[in-house]
């Protein structure tokens, strides 16, 4: 069994992602980089090695639930159980999303990714969670998803363009979090979401203003909650995000 902290950390052969792993492989935790692409996961986890974190990579397509069940008996295979799920994994879905021109397929395409994804790998990785003395689920957002700032005078400054794939993509996340909280109640399992506010990667056409070093602070906060620390909560460094 291994001692240190095990994380597993979605997407993490980039961006945001990368650095959440960075970031928890820095406090001396054992990081799974889940990735799909083969090569970029690898050197990621080189290049995380050489940077003295304990990383191992885990192929992990979350589209996919064989790839999601391969990933889980990977991480039971080298660590016996997991501390903390960061799902960080998401796509953007590409132009246009106007809901009066966007295509039926980039909505389904990016649910499937930011919301059907992470129930699949979350559910496969619960197993491993409940084996923890101080598990944690911490699912990436964004205040795009927030309905109250959506719907606020300040919409544009505050979450954006319109878009009706993405955005809502994160609301239903947030919705879905508060589902796993409440069914998780009675566990020692707590679950939360973090936005890493407006951080430029490819994702937004490296449009951001935050870097992901900075973007990735909240998962690492929320990864590193004490045992009676809050759950079924949406958090970005400032605090509470509204609903």
């Amino acid at each position: 069994m291994n001692e240190r902290t095990i994380a597993l950390v979605t997407g993490a052969n980039k961006g945001i992602g990368y650095e959440i792993a960075a970031g928890l492989g820095a406090l001396g935790w054992s990081v799974g980089v889940g990735a799909r692409d083969d090569l970029r996961r690898k050197a990621a986890v080189e290049k995380l090695r050489a940077a003295g974190v304990d990383a191992f990579g885990v192929p992990l397509d979350v589209t996919d639930d064989a790839s999601a069940t391969a990933a889980a008996r990977l991480t039971e295979d080298r660590a016996g159980r997991l501390d903390v799920l960061v799902n960080n994994a998401a796509i953007a879905g590409g132009a246009p999303q106007e809901p009066t021109r966007v295509d039926p397929d980039t909505i389904r395409t990016v649910v499937e990714t930011n919301v059907i994804g992470v129930i699949r790998v979350t559910n496969a990785m619960l197993p491993l969670l409940r084996r923890s003395a101080s598990p944690g689920i911490v699912n990436m957002s964004s205040s795009v998803g927030s309905l109250t700032r959506q719907s606020g005078t300040a919409a544009e400054s505050a979450t954006g363009p319109v878009a009706v794939a993405y955005a809502p993509s994160k609301t239903f996340l947030n919705a879905v979090t508060l589902q796993y909280a409440r069914e998780l109640s009675g566990t020692n399992i707590l679950i939360n979401a973090g936005c890493p506010g407006y951080v430029a990667t490819d994702l937004n056409g490296f449009r951001g203003v935050r870097t992901p070093e900075q973007g990735a602070a909240i998962a690492v906060t929320l990864a590193t909650l004490p045992d009676d620390g809050p759950t079924g909560r949406f958090f970005e460094d400032a605090g509470v995000v509204p609903w």
